[in-house]
């Protein structure tokens, strides 16, 4: 039964199954985070809530690309996965903090394209900062 676990497509699917999963996750609880619904605003052609959701996705995958390469085991993976989410979350937080003239979640619930494409850079950028740092060091 080892060299099962040890088969590379059994592995990936393993992985896969994890991203998926923690990427709805950790969309759910950015969705509770905000104060738009981000699905139902997609729905309404909200493109500043697609481009901040979008960069969400995308540096989560991230972040888990990371994870992936830099571990061995999955539980590995998972911790190191969710840590760079935490920081991701963090980094969200310190974004609306950081300009107190601007109510981001504001801002991007009301189709804001200019914010919404910036919280989509802050999201990928971190994303990268944070992944390069993770795991297996």
């Amino acid at each position: 039964m080892t060299g099962f676990w040890e088969n590379i497509l059994v592995e990936t699917a393993a992985r896969y199954s994890v991203v998926i999963l923690g990427t709805i996750v950790f969309l759910a609880i950015f969705e509770f985070v905000t104060s738009y619904r981000n699905w139902q605003e997609i729905k309404n052609g909200n493109l500043a809530v697609a481009m901040a959701t979008g960069g969400k996705i995308f540096g989560i995958a991230i972040v888990f690309r990371y994870a992936i390469e830099h571990n061995n085991s999955l539980l590995e993976m998972i911790g190191w996965g969710t840590f760079g989410f935490i920081l991701l979350l963090l980094g969200y937080i310190i974004f609306e903090f950081m300009t107190p003239s601007i109510k981001i979640d504001e801002e991007i619930g009301h189709g804001n394209k200019a914010v919404g494409l910036i919280s989509l850079l802050i999201s990928v950028g971190l994303a990268f900062v944070i992944g390069a740092s993770i795991g297996g060091v």
